[in-house]
């Protein structure tokens, strides 16, 4: 019943003329869908209360609930169509009284990292792009019919909203930026082993695909019920600069279980990366900055290392966020492993000074839809110098692409051979002391590739050639006498 309801989602907001694209679907569909799950999670807390003889004082007031203006029923459980708003009505009331409320939610808020609060921010950011209150009111009438109610239910929603998040993606020119392969995530996570009671972190959030796959990662190791309050209140935490990201990271992390996510909708690379202190500091990164980006340069004054590009100053931030003892891997663009401009080497510098390079993953072309870029994946501890790095390159045996994506049977030589650092065909080592102290290059180098053919001379080639242009005079001879 949900997948139906998502394609009849999808069929609406095609013919919707304020949407114009899987970006614009996935939007409308997120403050819908969490509408709907506020007025369900509503409705189970005020049931917890009322069997513990306590009283609930609502989130959203009667007036704005989505009983209300959304889905009215009558006696018997049914829409209620005389009082039903529908057409322009529905589209006003939207417009001009239910986003104003649900953006004053900020401004009320008691702490940033209350429901309230989020949705302060998310109704803030976002407009309703439904121009025909008519489309709308089918819009809703599906998503009414969605049910939150039990761990199931939630989970195929999540997967459901997983495959639109993939979908947006795969559909802008920078799909990189709204959806990493999610069997690469979790090769990632494998690798770096998060535990209960750490601090988890991706300053580049995106759709929270890291923090959504690591609670699921931990999840069932949470035996207890301050387990399960540590897993919802004190493990994840995300930061967003770009509004559309912010909105669906914070929606899937909603759906994926996490009531009220710590994710900070700011601009990441805005503070001043030396006055992190200890207790800004976490036990795990895990992310995929993006790629290419500039930064003007009032912003690259808040790094030591002066550079346009967005990736790298990502890395330095991440470099000062995680504590002594602390895990991370990151995404970047293989150029960042041979680059020579100063930044590039400087940056390559400190992190095999102050951190454990120990893990350098060579992804495939065409990883990530649409990126047009390759990539790597560095894994790294902080607060003792790089010894030893081992590569993996990563080889699925075909080309990827939107038909033969990514998947977790890829990744399993990978992680198998990572946990003991073993020697292959594809897999080798390489001592630090090895690398040049000048340049730092740490470019991606298969001692156990099959020796390629010894390249021709300039000499041998002009020979060829000769030959070629010799034997072609002789046919065209041939067929002149033909004539």
């Amino acid at each position: 019943m949900f997948e139906q309801t998502f394609k009849n989602l999808d069929d609406i907001l095609r013919k919707e003329a304020g949407c114009a694209s899987e970006l614009d679907y996935t939007e409308q569909t997120s403050w819908l869908l969490f509408l709907k799950y506020l007025d369900d999670l509503e409705t189970a807390r005020a049931t917890e209360a009322e069997l513990r003889g306590l009283a609930y004082t609502p989130i959203i007031d009667a007036a704005h609930r989505w009983g209300r203006w959304a889905a009215p029923k009558d006696a018997a459980g049914k829409l209620d169509h005389n009082r039903t708003l529908t057409g322009p009505d529905l589209i006003d009331y939207v417009n001009r009284e239910l986003f104003p409320y649900l953006a004053g939610f900020k401004e009320r808020a008691t702490s940033p990292d209350t429901i309230e609060y989020k949705i302060g921010e998310i109704f803030g950011e976002i407009t309703n792009k439904f121009r025909s209150g008519y489309s709308l009111r089918d819009a809703i009438d599906a998503v009414d019919a969605l049910s939150f109610g039990s761990q199931v239910q939630k989970h195929e929603l999540s997967e459901l909203y997983e495959a639109k998040i993939k979908n947006m993606g795969n559909a802008g020119r920078n799909g990189g930026e709204y959806y990493t392969p999610r069997p690469l995530i979790r090769a990632m996570i494998a690798v770096v082993k998060p535990r209960i009671g750490e601090k988890i972190y991706d300053g580049a959030a995106g759709s929270c695909g890291f923090l959504c796959e690591a609670y699921d990662y931990l999840l069932p190791q949470a035996k207890t019920v301050d387990d399960r309050r540590t897993l919802q209140e004190r493990s994840f935490y995300g930061k967003e600069k770009k509004s559309l990201a912010y909105v669906i990271g914070t929606m899937n992390m909603i759906l994926h279980g996490i009531d009220a996510p710590n994710i900070v909708h700011t601009n990441t690379l805005a503070e001043l990366v030396l006055d992190i202190q200890e207790k800004d500091r976490f036990d795990v990164i895990l992310a995929n900055p993006p790629f290419g980006g500039k930064e003007r340069p009032e912003i690259q004054q808040n790094f030591p290392i002066k550079t346009g590009e967005t990736a790298y100053l990502f890395l330095q931030h991440f470099i000062k966020s995680l504590r002594a003892g602390g895990a991370a891997a990151v995404v970047i663009k293989n150029t960042f492993l041979s680059n020579t401009d100063n930044a590039s080497v400087a940056l390559r510098r400190e992190l095999l000074e102050s951190c454990n390079l120990h893990t350098v993953l060579d992804m495939p072309g065409g990883t990530f839809q649409g990126a047009g870029v390759k990539t790597v994946v560095l894994f790294f501890e902080k607060g003792e110098p790089t010894r030893s790095v081992w590569y993996y390159r990563l080889d699925p045996g075909r080309n990827m692409g939107k038909t033969s994506a990514l998947n977790d049977a890829d990744m399993a030589d990978f992680i198998a051979k990572q946990a003991s650092f073993a020697d292959g065909p594809r897999s080798w080592s390489v001592a630090a002391d090895s690398i040049d102290a000048t340049t730092c290059d740490l470019t991606v180098r298969n001692p156990n590739a099959p020796e390629a053919e010894p390249l021709r001379s300039p000499q041998e080639i002009l020979d060829e050639i000769a030959a070629l242009d010799t034997e072609s005079a002789a046919i065209l001879a041939r067929v002149r006498e033909l004539l």
